[in-house]
């Protein structure tokens, strides 16, 4: 059946007529404030007394992970007077929004993992810009497009607000071409059910209600569907977990932040260069500029704990493939007669039958993964390495071998790897420090808990060890020699392709772009896919040739242009947020009196989402150790904590 045409956008709608379609007349009567004054963050307040804000003594914290939430956490106890030291096992410092440079013909440029957006209700990590003065370092977007294939739905555009709800919901309906087929009827008991949680969310009532069900699952009780397809699955998938492995109560809390709880608008900032220079660069000299020691290519080897506290931690310097041992997982999805595969995205290892011996797929070049041939030799498919059998670089741009490794030991699904020839023979170096603060991805922090000796909380190590990984994520770069029209936002949603949820036009975005494509009159373009199914694309070949028929699709006139050059990103470390995950999910602060932890799989007291998720986790476990010192707490925001509709 085809969908009913769409109604003119120009189609008039009052206030009124827009309050008695969503059931809340009575609601924005109480709430008509919020269309005289722009409403105000709330302040997650913890301290009701005025405490020192600096210590009086000597005091030391590790912190392992230079991501953002770790380089928030260590930004501000560095500003509190303590002794940081910053661990990052990466030559690369930032984590998900870390870069590294990479050569397109003769010139050279700053490679990222892809966009990030920087919305307006990200208020802790907008505090931490002002603080560093680097405002001046981020522009605006002016608007935000969300855009269906084959025009399924008229394009949506989301602006900035200053109104709560209900009127940012009003604003909406009137805005959106596609009002009268959001298929919202709250005649319907389960469309009211939907309206009521989406409305009224609360920790942790909400998450007691919806987090035992996936997304798809709660859709299929009853859903409007035009709301789902309109706003649902597009957003859903923007927080990097397919809706068939998503909790229904995280994603209210997804949604809670970014649309019912905001008063701000969907519009954001971009950054006018990579988000190194931009963002890290100023957050590590802060923390240097305060006596902070930062240590990159740093391989923790140790944790030592006992009566109730880690006691030291001790770590290699130098290339990452040391002689630390650490587990993969069998990939079944990658398959032949005489090997074994292990790991997924960018991070998959070789092994021979024999179960003795591994290599590594990662090409030495740029970090695609490279692919067995039928002649055994292994080809990179983004620029064209070419490696034998057993990892010897035979052409192309790779100039080192691929890592070799040797099996330790090995279970059913599982095999444990070492280093078979270590490039780092430096003897570990231990550190002893008052506090700890891992801040690594869930893969990082599961792995740190294999390297524990003496006395683990076996319940916290449990609960660390059922922390999920979200489905892989790609993200494709192509340069083109020559520009094109673009009616949307330059930063816009997708919605409808197999593989294919955002694209990014970067030569009207960052400067290195902008100046490349007005001396070349080339274009540069990213797509992102947000949470691929990897039984759909096994291989980077395949994203490779899917991104790019896509973007031929999406953008016709390209189909004629010369593709100069092509990147690919391509991991599977994102948080998950399955069902059932939310009761177990660690907090900040642990059993262990002097370990906290950061990172945006931790579970957090106020809605909070992606980037700014991972800031103010950093900040809360700060909060965590300056309250141990007797110190004061930071206060941290958050868009109105709580629904107005309670359910």
């Amino acid at each position: 059946m085809n969908p009913p045409s769409n109604p003119s956008p120009n189609l008039p709608v009052s206030r009124r007529t827009a309050l008695k379609f969503l059931g809340v007349g009575s609601v924005g009567g109480a709430l008509g404030y919020s269309r005289l004054s722009k409403p105000q963050p709330a302040v997650y307040q913890l301290d009701k007394i005025v405490l020192p804000t600096q210590l009086s003594q000597s005091k030391s914290v590790v912190i392992v992970g230079a991501g953002l939430a770790g380089l928030a956490c260590a930004y501000e106890l560095s500003q509190r007077g303590f002794a940081v030291t910053l661990l990052e096992k990466s030559p690369n410092l930032g984590g998900k929004i870390a870069n590294w440079k990479i050569q397109v013909g003769d010139e050279e440029f700053l490679m990222e993992h892809g966009f990030h957006g920087f919305f307006p209700q990200y208020y802790n990590l907008k505090s931490l810009v002002k603080e560093l003065a680097i405002t001046d370092n981020f522009k605006s977007l002016g608007y935000y497009s969300l855009v269906f294939r084959n025009n399924t739905y008229q394009p949506e555009v989301f602006r900035p607000s200053h109104s709560a709800f209900p009127w940012n919901i009003v604003d909406l309906t009137i805005s959106s071409p596609n009002r009268l087929r959001w298929g919202i009827n709250l005649t319907k008991i389960s469309h009211l059910q939907v309206f009521r949680a989406i409305t009224g969310f609360q920790i942790p009532k909400s998450y007691n209600e919806l987090d035992s069900i996936s997304v798809t699952e709660w859709v299929s009780r009853g859903f409007p569907q035009g709301l789902y397809d309109l706003y649902f699955l597009p957003f859903a998938k923007s927080s990097l977990n397919a809706p068939d492995v998503l909790s229904a109560g995280e994603l209210m809390q997804f949604f809670h932040f970014y649309f019912f709880g905001n008063p701000e608008g969907l519009a954001f900032n971009g950054t006018k260069d990579d988000m190194v220079t931009s963002i890290v660069k100023p957050m590590i000299a802060a923390i240097e500029a305060n006596g902070g020691k930062v240590i990159t290519e740093a391989t923790v080897s140790e944790i030592n704990c006992a009566e109730g506290q880690v006691k030291s931690l001790s770590y290699q310097q130098g290339n990452a493939e040391t002689n630390v041992p650490f587990w993969v997982t069998e990939n079944s999805l990658i398959s032949d007669k005489k090997n074994h595969y292990y790991g997924a995205g960018d991070r998959v290892f070789l092994a021979s039958k024999n179960q003795k011996e591994a290599v590594s797929l990662t090409c030495t070049h740029q970090g695609c993964t490279v692919a067995k041939q039928a002649d055994g030799k292994l080809l990179c498919p983004c620029h064209g390495a070419v490696y034998d059998a057993d990892g010897r670089v035979i052409s192309g741009p790779a100039k080192r071998n691929l890592p070799r490794y040797k099996v330790a030991q090995s279970q059913p699904d599982q095999v444990q790897l070492v280093a078979a020839n270590p490039e780092s023979s430096a003897k570990p170096i231990t550190l002893q420090a008052d506090y700890y603060v891992l801040a690594t991805d869930v893969p990082g922090t599961q792995h740190l808990f294999d390297l524990m000796t003496g006395e683990v909380d076996p319940i916290l190590k449990a609960n660390v060890s059922k922390l999920a990984i979200a489905d892989p994520f790609a993200v494709a770069r192509f340069w083109f020699d020559k520009d094109f029209d673009w009616e949307h936002s330059n930063f816009a949603s997708l919605s409808g392709y197999a593989l294919t949820d955002s694209i990014t036009l970067y030569h009207r975005i960052q400067q290195q772009f902008i100046d490349w494509s007005e001396r070349t009159g080339g274009s540069v373009v990213e797509l992102h896919a947000y949470c691929y199914k990897e039984k759909e694309f096994p291989t980077q070949e395949v994203l490779l040739s899917t991104f790019e028929q896509e973007l031929y699709e999406i953008v016709p006139s390209l189909s004629s242009a010369t593709l100069l050059h092509r990147e690919l990103v391509n991991q599977k470390n994102f948080s998950g947020y399955p069902p059932n995950s939310y009761q177990d999910r660690p907090t900040t602060q642990t059993t262990m009196s002097n370990l906290l932890f950061a990172g945006d799989w931790v579970k957090m007291p106020f809605p909070c989402g992606l980037m700014e998720r991972a800031v103010s986790s950093g900040l809360l476990a700060a909060n965590g150790i300056c309250h141990q010192e007797s110190l004061q707490r930071r206060d941290l925001l958050t868009v109105m904590p709580e629904g107005v509709l309670q359910i």
